[in-house]
C-alpha cells in the first residue's frame, strides 16, 4: 500500500513552501535539501524522518537568515504594491477559482480584498502557467486520468505546482472505461501524483450515477449517492469536491445532497478535505449571488470550502449562458470567514505578493 504524508509532513512542507516565497529566503531555498523538502515530506512514512532532518535545518537556517537580513517591508494591497505571504493559520474557507477567473478577480480590489486570508487553489488547464503575482496553490486540471497520468510522468507540469484535479464526468472528454470505474482510475492517478509529491483532488460528477447504474430510478442525485462514489473515491483522493452545482437553485435539495456526500466521505476516510460545488451559471441556468449564498451558510458546517466555478459556453458547457465573474466576486464579498479550513494548503495574508515574487 502507497505510503500517505501525515498532517505535520503536510503542514511543514506548505509551511517552508510559504517561507520560500518571502524575499530573504528565495535564494535560501533554491539550495538542493531544501528543493527536495517538499517530495520528501510528501512521498510517505518511509521517508519522513529524513524530511524532518532537512525541515529541522532549514528552521535553523531561517533563523539563521533573520538575524542576518533586513526586515522586509510589507505593504497593504494596492493598485501598484502587495503584501507577500503568511504561514497557515486556522479557521479559512478555502476556494478553488480557475486560472480566467482569478485573472479578473485580481483586477477588482474588492475581491482582491475578500480573497486575502483565504486559502486558493488556482485551476490550471494543461499547458498553462500560473497568474504571476497571485499568491495561490496551483492545480492543473484534468478529465481524464490517463492523460494527467501521462502529464506528471513526463514532467508538463508547471514548476512548483500543488496537485492535480481529476474531473470524471459522463461527457466525452472522460474515456468511457475511467466513466465505468472512476475508482480504479482515480487509484492510478493518485499513485502517479504521490509519486510525484503532488495532492490530488477528485471532483465526480453526478451524471456518472447513470453509467454505473444504467436501471436507476428516481432524482439522479439520489442515485449518485446510492453508488457511494464518494465514500469509495474518499479513500484514494486527498481532496473529494461534491459536484452539486445542478442543485444550487433549490437550497433544500442542495443542503441534502452536500450533507449526504460528506457522510458518506467522512465514513470512509474520516476528516477528509471537502469542497462543494457552485457556479455562477451551471448548464441552462441563471443564477444570482443571493442563491448562491443560501447555499453557503447551510453546508459551510460540513465542507472546507468551495469550488466557485463560472463556466462560459464552449465545448464543455454547450448549453452554459455567458460567464458571470461578477456574480463570484458578490460570492466572495459576502462570505464570511468562519469555520475550519484545509490541512494540507498554504493561507495567504494577500492575494497579490510583490512585483518580482514570481
Amino acid at each position: 500500500m502507497e505510503n500517505r504524508p501525515d498532517q505535520r509532513s503536510l503542514w511543514l512542507s506548505r509551511s517552508l513552501r510559504s517561507l520560500c516565497k518571502l524575499g530573504p529566503f528565495r535564494s535560501l531555498c533554491k539550495l538542493g535539501p531544501f528543493r527536495s523538502f517538499r517530495s520528501l515530506c510528501m512521498r510517505g512514512s518511509g521517508l519522513r524522518a529524513g524530511a524532518l532532518m532537512v525541515a529541522v535545518a532549514m528552521v535553523a537556517a531561517v533563523l539563521a537568515a533573520c538575524s542576518a537580513a533586513p526586515a522586509t517591508n510589507v505593504s497593504p494591497a494596492t493598485s501598484g504594491s502587495a503584501g507577500e505571504v503568511d504561514l497557515p493559520g486556522p479557521d479559512h474557507p478555502a476556494w478553488l477559482l480557475a486560472r480566467s477567473v482569478l485573472a479578473q478577480l485580481v483586477l477588482d480590489p474588492a475581491a482582491v480584498s475578500e480573497l486575502n486570508g483565504r486559502l486558493v487553489y488556482e485551476l490550471l488547464p494543461p499547458g498553462v502557467p500560473p497568474l504571476p503575482r497571485v499568491v495561490a496553490e496551483p492545480v492543473v486540471d484534468f478529465a481524464s486520468a490517463a492523460a494527467l497520468e501521462s502529464a506528471v510522468n513526463a514532467g508538463q507540469l508547471p514548476s512548483g505546482t500543488f496537485g492535480v484535479l481529476y474531473d470524471p464526468e459522463a461527457w466525452v472528454f472522460t474515456p468511457l472505461a475511467e466513466q465505468q470505474n472512476p475508482v480504479q482510475a482515480a487509484e492510478a492517478a493518485a499513485a502517479v501524483a504521490h509519486a510525484h509529491g503532488l495532492r490530488l483532488i477528485v471532483t465526480p460528477a453526478i451524471d456518472l450515477a447513470a453509467v454505473l447504474d444504467p436501471s436507476g430510478t428516481g432524482p439522479e442525485w439520489r442515485q449518485f449517492l446510492d453508488t457511494d462514489l464518494v465514500g469509495r473515491l474518499a479513500k484514494v483522493a486527498d481532496v473529494v469536491e461534491l459536484q452539486a452545482q445542478s442543485l444550487e437553485q433549490d437550497t433544500r435539495v442542495y443542503t441534502a445532497f452536500v450533507q449526504a456526500a460528506a457522510a458518506q466521505a467522512n465514513a470512509a476516510r474520516p476528516g477528509i478535505d471537502l469542497l462543494g460545488g457552485l457556479s455562477t451559471n451551471p448548464s441552462g441556468m441563471v443564477i444570482d449571488a443571493a442563491e448562491l449564498m443560501a447555499d453557503i451558510p447551510a453546508t459551510r458546517p460540513v465542507v472546507d470550502g468551495y469550488w466557485l466555478n463560472v463556466p462560459a459556453p464552449g465545448p464543455q458547457c454547450p448549453a452554459c449562458h455567458a460567464a458571470q465573474p461578477a456574480v463570484a466576486a458578490q460570492v466572495l464579498a459576502l462570505t464570511p470567514l468562519t469555520s475550519a479550513g484545509f490541512a494540507a494548503g498554504v493561507t495567504v495574508s494577500r492575494l497579490l505578493c510583490a512585483p518580482g515574487c514570481g
